[in-house]
This record gives C-alpha cells, structure tokens and sequence, in this order.
C-alpha cells in the first residue's frame, strides 16, 4: 500500500534531498527511519531535487509499505518524528492511491529566495544579504521574459543529466516582504530592506533557480539590462549568466498536484 509523506527540512546540514554516497541527505533520513519501524527495508521517492543546504517546506514524498495491513497513521508519524534529526519533520502521514508519484504526479512546483540589504543576526541563516542595492523595478521587469515555455539550459548546472531542458514557468517576481522578527517584535528596518523572489514552473532544471536569482540581481545592480534574460534564455550558455547565489536562502515552497 502506498502513503504520502508531507515533509519540511532545514537543509543546512544536509547535501539536498537526493542520496548521496559521502554525505547526508533528506531522503536517506527518511528512508532510513522508515526501514527501522517497518523492520523491512524501505525507499522513499521525492516530488524532485533540492540542492545541498536548500531548505523545503511541504515538501511530497510517497513510499509502500511492506504489507497491505492498514497501521496507525498517527502512531508511525509521532514515531518518524521521534527518530528523525530536528532538522527534519514530518507533518502528514496519508495512505493513497497506489498510482500516486510524488515526482510525476505533481503539476508544479513553488520555489521561494529571500535577500536581506543590511546586518541582520536573526535573517542571516535563512536569507542573503547583498552588499549591493536592487532595483526591484528593473528585476520584475527582467523576471518576465521567464514567463512561458522556454529552453532554460542556460541556468542549469553544467553536467545536469536531464534530459530535456525545457520548463514552462507560471510564476516569477519579487516583492518586499517583513520577517517575523520586523513585524511582531519590532525589529529595526527601514522599507525594502527585505524582497523575496517567487518562482512556480512544471519543474526545475538542477541549480536553476539559484542562477536565476544570480542573474536577476545583475539586472537589479544596473549591471545588465532586463532585456538581457530574454537573451540569455533565446542563446545564452550557463557560462553567460549570472553566479548562483546561496543556496541556505532558497525554500522549495509547495509541490501542487
């Protein structure tokens, strides 16, 4: 029987959501508690990659248990949870339809990066701070031309195996947002000192988020002109864009089915 897991991460610790061989990940975390309350080896299949230290929240997964015997879904949750690292919840324990795919099944995914302007000791773990002013006019204006269906080769990591580089954006465009620590504790800021940047498509090319955000910020500096990310997008190679940016900053949001 199938189940689907509804899971958010801090991925400082970790090298991403995919196993790897010499570090750790969220999906061997979760497969390797899982296993142990099942006392049968168990894989865990993830709605997609997050690169290593890239955060999540919501975030799908499914996994079959070894039997067709219905078990307490709440029990198991509050055991998963209980065996994890903190870093890791999970929120939902759910059985479904054994056609069900985490990774296939979605329709899209939501990705979310946050930039901070000044020092900020309670912003700096989950944002990056740019030395640099943006102009978010000129970035909004440049995050458009990723609108629609587009060959995005020239943000993605160079040796990525997909195999089409093709990626239809719904969504991309920053805004100023206020953190907790501004909002309800008073905080010092002054307008602007916190944008986020927003970006839904049917998937996500590895590392092609973080070389957006890179590339975007080149607008946002006056560096290049927002007609440059069509360019990019229409001849450009990886080696022509912006530099990746953090990943601790980056939050994969919700995964929509």
């Amino acid at each position: 029987m199938r189940y689907r897991l509804r899971i958010s991460y801090d991925g400082a610790p970790l090298s991403g959501w995919q196993c790897q061989n010499n570090a750790p990940s969220v999906q061997e975390e979760v497969s390797k508690a899982l296993s142990v309350l099942f006392s049968s080896e168990i894989q865990v299949t993830g709605a997609g990659r997050t690169d290593a230290g890239v955060n999540a929240v919501n975030y799908i997964a499914h996994f079959d248990a070894p039997s067709d015997e219905p078990f307490d879904t709440g029990r198991i949750e509050y055991k998963l949870n209980a065996i994890l690292p903190k870093n890791i919840v999970v929120h939902e324990l759910s059985p479904v339809a054994d056609d069900f795919h985490a990774r296939f099944s979605a329709i899209s995914r939501r990705y979310h990066y946050f930039i901070h302007f000044h020092k900020d000791p309670f912003a700096d773990r989950f944002s990056w701070r740019s030395i640099h002013p943006l102009d978010l006019e000129r970035m909004n204006l440049g995050a458009q031309f990723l609108l629609g269906t587009h060959d995005f080769s020239c943000f993605e990591k160079v040796g990525g195996n997909n195999k089409t580089s093709i990626c239809t954006v719904r969504t991309a465009r920053w805004s100023i947002y206020r953190p907790t620590h501004v909002s309800v504790m008073g905080y010092p800021c002054t307008e602007g000192d916190y944008i986020v940047f927003e970006i839904e498509a049917d998937r996500f090319l590895r590392n092609m988020v973080r070389a957006v955000v890179g590339s975007l910020v080149e607008v946002g500096r006056g560096k290049k002109d927002p007609e440059w990310i069509r360019e990019l997008i229409e001849k450009g190679t990886r080696s022509n864009a912006g530099t990746s940016v953090p990943g601790n900053a980056l939050f994969l949001s919700e995964v929509l089915f």
